[in-house]
């Protein structure tokens, strides 16, 4: 009677599990591989040369992959914590605040994360159009015309441009998952705040982000890696890595040598180089937020 349904669960899992080895693990693996030949489109398995670390010592050779990699650093340290602080604020001013049409306001802020990456990259494209945006029209209409800019075409303002996008996008997808954590929240610990005279933001500092450490922290993981993901999206489409690569980040590049220009052996070495930095980022991220939690828990 036990073996049964342990029968039954391995075929059920059985075909997820094909899959994900046909799709992912021997891809993978075969990235691996071809990271440590010399391997192009035309000349492809057998006929490569196995070169080892060579496309390693290549690639942060590059200045353009040096560009890259500074690029998507700068967007990690600054995107994930802007879009989760923002991703709070509207949370807590939907759960907390005196708003009528709580579910409408829910629904605006949840729609861009279900609007196509190509999509935002389109419309943002626009609103920063130097002739026809709508940034550099507002700029005009409170004269402030001194601070316009051909946005997009700007070394100083491309990746923060993509980086606006990025965080309009992705606001509203982890303001629900706040939501949901505030509202696990007791409603007697905002009422004995209130009571006390504590203000909307001293509850906010003191009472809501305390108590969602750890949603917090399984949020800015999930932003750290979606930064690095969807980055690519936009940057192919608002600047296309432009002007002069200052708006690149590793993933383009890995596109652009991989089926662009075929060289599958340096795209590949890129690829699992992308793979492990992801790994890393967030072990570190998990780790700060975990010694973070054992300190408050300590005190």
């Amino acid at each position: 009677m036990v073996k049964k349904p342990r029968l039954f669960i391995a075929l059920c899992t059985l075909p997820a599990l094909i899959l994900t080895i046909v799709f992912m693990i021997v891809p993978m693996v075969n990235a691996i591989y071809l990271s440590f030949t010399s391997s192009t489109a035309l000349s492809v398995g057998f006929n490569s040369k196995f070169v080892f670390l060579d496309n390693y010592k290549y690639m942060f050779q590059d200045k353009d992959f040096l560009q890259a990699l500074f690029n998507t650093l700068k967007l990690m340290l600054v995107i994930p914590a802007v879009t989760i602080f923002l991703s709070l604020v509207f949370a807590f001013i939907l759960t907390q605040g005196q708003l009528k049409e709580k579910s409408f306001y829910r629904t605006v802020f949840f729609f861009p994360s279900i609007v196509s990456m190509t999509v935002v990259g389109i419309v943002w494209s626009f609103v920063f159009n130097p002739t026809r945006g709508i940034l550099n029209h507002m700029l005009d209409l409170f004269h402030f015309s001194t601070w316009k800019h051909a946005w997009l075409g700007e070394g100083k303002t491309a990746l923060w441009c993509i980086g606006a996008a990025l965080v309009w996008q992705a606001i509203g997808y982890y303001m629900v998952m706040h939501v949901a954590s505030i509202d696990g929240i007791s409603q007697e610990v905002y009422e004995a705040a209130s009571i006390d005279g504590a203000t909307g933001v001293q509850k906010f500092f003191r009472i809501t982000i305390p108590l969602l450490r750890r949603s917090i922290g399984t949020t800015y993981i999930l932003s750290l890696s979606g930064t690095i993901n969807l980055s690519f999206t936009l940057s192919n489409v608002m600047t296309g890595g432009g002007p002069n690569h200052i708006s690149e980040v590793p993933a383009t590049l890995m596109y652009n040598n991989l089926f662009r220009k075929g060289l599958y052996g340096y795209g590949s070495a890129q690829a699992f180089f992308i793979v492990i930095e992801c790994l890393i980022f967030t072990f570190i991220v998990n780790r700060l937020f975990k010694k973070a939690e054992q300190n408050v828990s300590a005190v």
